[in-house]
């Protein structure tokens, strides 16, 4: 359906109409699926990152301490099992590490099999501020799906389910316990 037949057209809905008019030749709808996912992925972190800032937290620092928590008592993992289920460096990792340290909200603890190795480990203010951030942070991705009916939200995460896995996003085993000084 064209641009100017929609009664509310977003801002994909244009850029579709645009290569429509500019190169009629192009079938520009996988364009539609990919930038509204993009879009949307764009808008819903914007509204998280209110969230999260109300906790003295960026996104990274946020997905640090989620991580530890769901990986259950005694809320500890390693820095390598920790940057490989945040898809990160570890550079990247140890910045993070840094000033959740700082914050209080992370401590280093030696691994019980292996003195010469570092966990990352939740202080009780870190479990207080990750189980806090999370009812908040679930509360608002509530209001922000809200305009999804329930069975919406079945078939939308149906569908982006196998498009992720169709491209090789699968779950792996978390260590909590691996080898490594970090």
């Amino acid at each position: 359906m064209a641009l100017a037949q929609r009664a509310d057209p977003d801002y994909v809905d244009q850029l579709l109409y645009q290569w429509q008019r500019e190169r009629p030749d192009l079938d520009p709808f996988p364009m539609g699926i990919i930038a509204r996912i993009s879009r949307a992925a764009h808008l819903l972190e914007k509204a998280q990152d209110i969230v999260f800032a109300s906790f003295g937290l960026h996104r990274g620092g946020f997905d640090v301490l989620a991580a530890l928590r769901r990986a259950g008592a005694p809320f500890c993992l390693s820095p390598t099992a920790l940057y490989n289920s945040l898809l990160i460096s570890s550079g990247a990792m140890t910045h993070r590490l840094d000033g959740l340290s700082k914050a209080g909200l992370i401590e280093r603890v030696p691994a019980p099999h292996d003195g010469r190795s570092l966990l990352v480990k939740l202080t009780n203010s870190g479990l207080a501020t990750i189980d806090a951030a999370i009812t908040a942070h679930l509360d608002a991705e509530v209001e922000l799906v809200a305009c999804l009916t329930k069975q919406d939200q079945e078939f939308l995460q149906d569908v982006l389910r196998k498009l992720l896995l169709a491209h090789g996003d699968r779950p792996h085993a978390i260590d909590s316990l691996g080898d490594d000084t970090t």
